[in-house]
């Protein structure tokens, strides 16, 4: 008995969609090999920070003297603690414009099966000068003391982005600016990494807060620096109240802190718990002045929240309307 058009077309899109299902993640473990492979040891030793300092020249000129810690300050030390935070935050790297960076990240919460996120700053995602994403991103959990620079000697691997998601106001920015810092935030999606596990079940996640933190309140800033006296394998926190920059006209948070270049993306968290090192995302640094001790992070909002909410359900680039 012949079978209609109708059943065959059915039965010829069933194969057309099995095979696609089947190429997608092929395809995908492909470009993991092709990135990993780029990152040798001397790539990662030589990625340089992509981080922003306001000089006096700049446009933002610092008013104020140095930054003067208070009582329980803590301006920059190697966090020796161990815990969540240890394990879900790390350093990461990217290619812009032919130059490999560094920056740190951290890893949000994601109700999905087979990806996972990392939060990061903007300007270590989208290249808003040149309106072009970064590639060969990568980010590297626990990069604490590592044996080497390659994967395959860290603790836990290396995971490669199949998508970045920043907000259209960073994007439109048209340099790093006041708009820039206030949307300085951008989330990685990634798969399985190089040793096929998935990265939030693996290591560990936070939750983020779009809200509910007020100048004055206690923070932990963490990430990896690779400027100065940091040498970029070594987790460095700072502690302490954050305040308005009124420098940025209040639009952002500060914090005390001695972080270098290489920090940049590493995460703020609020209500954190020194003995198990869970805390709740805040805030992530994003920039500095030259010659004060502090280091400035974007005030999550309904933006930082579409951002998110636009990663958790993509796999690829895409800039938020």
């Amino acid at each position: 008995m012949r079978r209609s058009k109708a059943t065959l077309f059915a039965a010829m899109l069933g194969v057309l969609t099995l095979v696609s299902f089947a190429v997608a993640p092929a395809a995908a473990r492909s470009e993991t090999s092709r990135v990993i492979s780029y990152w040798t040891a001397d790539r990662i030793a030589h990625a340089i920070p992509r981080d922003f300092v306001r000089t006096p020249q700049g446009t933002f000129a610092p008013s104020a003297r140095r930054g003067k810690p208070g009582s329980g300050v803590v301006l920059g030390a190697s966090w020796t603690k161990g815990g969540k935070i240890l394990h879900a935050s790390g350093k990461v790297v990217f290619t812009m414009g032919g130059t490999d960076f560094i920056c740190s990240g951290s890893v949000v919460n994601d109700a999905r099966t087979g990806n996972s996120m990392v939060l990061t700053a903007g300007h270590c995602a989208y290249d808003q000068s040149n309106n072009v994403f970064a590639t060969n991103w990568m980010f590297i959990p626990e990069f604490d003391a590592v044996a080497s620079y390659t994967c395959s000697r860290t603790k836990w691997g290396c995971w490669v982005a199949s998508g970045l998601v920043v907000d259209n106001g960073f994007a439109t920015a048209g340099g790093f600016n006041q708009q820039a810092t206030v949307n300085d935030f951008a989330i990685a999606i990634v798969g399985a990494g190089d040793r096929g596990t998935q990265l939030d079940t693996s290591v560990g996640s936070f939750g983020i807060t779009y809200s509910g933190i007020s100048s004055g309140d206690r923070l932990y800033a963490f990430g990896y620096p690779a400027a100065g006296k940091y040498f970029g394998f070594d987790l460095i926190y700072c502690a302490g109240p954050i305040f308005d920059d009124p420098v940025n006209s209040n639009l952002t948070w500060g914090i005390h802190c001695d972080m270098t270049g290489g920090a940049s993306g590493g995460p703020w968290l609020s209500s954190f718990n020194e003995k198990t090192g869970v805390g709740i995302l805040s805030s992530l640094n994003s920039y500095g002045y030259g010659g004060i001790n502090n280091i400035y992070g974007p005030k999550f909002d309904s933006d930082t929240q579409d951002v998110v909410n636009a990663a958790s359900t993509r796999t690829t680039n895409y800039i938020v309307p």
